[in-house]
């Protein structure tokens, strides 16, 4: 067995369970991808069938100028408007459960990036970072805050902000998160660390106990993994971008299986009740 496939059986989180986490990362945002499609042919079907029904209501109008009489409206020219109308119905009853999804969805991310905006307090400390990408609320954490130079053991001063983390953590116990650690390019091989892989790994798991054992976060809520340096966020060529890179992520993991679950039952509803 190899030094890494060592490394990484033996670490919090093997290669196996981080990768069945990308996985499931990557379908559950495949999954939000296909209810925008959905969303977007919709709204494309609505506007064609609002299109129709115009020309409808134009083509009536005109029998009406020409004859005066609104039996001159055929029984073929009825039946087509009324079966248009009945799908425009449809269509925006599955369009504004669609969009309540997402606006719960959205709400539910704005609402943790708030509370945790509150707590950490000063954001403009260039050593932490909150952000959200693709729905996905990242808590970035310098390693200069985090850990002493070369080591995994967490400072008081982090201590302090994970306590404050923990605590917006606490008081919403359906998310998951998972803590990543990132390394610069550096190699390193010491008594202490084999390789970046380790050290990773190891500052990751630092963090997940201080969570657990100091702060009371649920461990079942928590998955600790390592990256190394191959996950950069700025070049390595200088110190700035180095010092960049070395740090650790708080990645909220959002729950997109409930989420699509949502919309198939707003699909299913608008259906029924268009019928």
């Amino acid at each position: 067995m190899s030094a890494t496939a060592a490394l990484l059986l033996s670490s919090c989180v093997s290669q196996k369970k981080y990768n069945e986490l990308e996985t499931k990362q990557r379908e559950t945002q495949d999954q939000l991808n296909t209810a925008t499609v959905k969303l977007n042919s919709c709204l494309d079907e609505k506007e064609r069938l609002n299109s129709q029904v115009a020309t409808l209501n134009n083509t009536n109008a005109a029998l009406l100028n020409n004859v005066g009489n609104l039996a001159t409206l055929s029984k073929k020219e009825a039946e087509n408007m009324e079966r248009s109308l009945e799908s425009i119905k449809e269509k925006d009853l599955a369009i504004r459960s669609m969009q309540d999804a997402m606006n719960k969805k959205d709400s539910v991310t704005l609402a943790l990036v708030t509370s945790l905006k509150g707590a950490l307090g000063n954001l403009n400390d260039e050593d932490i970072e909150i952000n959200v990408e693709k729905g996905v609320v990242y808590v970035s954490i310098s390693d200069k805050l985090l850990f002493d130079s070369g080591r995994y053991n967490v400072t008081s001063r982090a201590k302090e902000v994970l306590g404050k983390v923990a605590t917006v953590v606490n008081n919403k116990p359906n998310i998951e998160f998972m803590v990543e650690g990132h390394t610069d390019d550096k190699a390193i091989s010491t008594s202490m660390f084999e390789d970046n892989w380790d050290l990773s790994v190891k500052r990751a798991t630092s963090v997940v106990r201080v969570l657990q054992d100091e702060f009371g976060v649920e461990p079942a809520r928590m998955t600790a993994a390592g990256r190394s340096y191959y996950v950069p966020i700025a070049s390595n060529e200088t110190a700035e971008g180095r010092a960049k890179n070395r740090r650790t992520r708080i990645v909220v993991l959002p729950k997109l299986d409930q989420f699509y679950s949502m919309i198939e039952d707003g699909m299913e509803k608008a259906t029924s009740q268009g019928k």
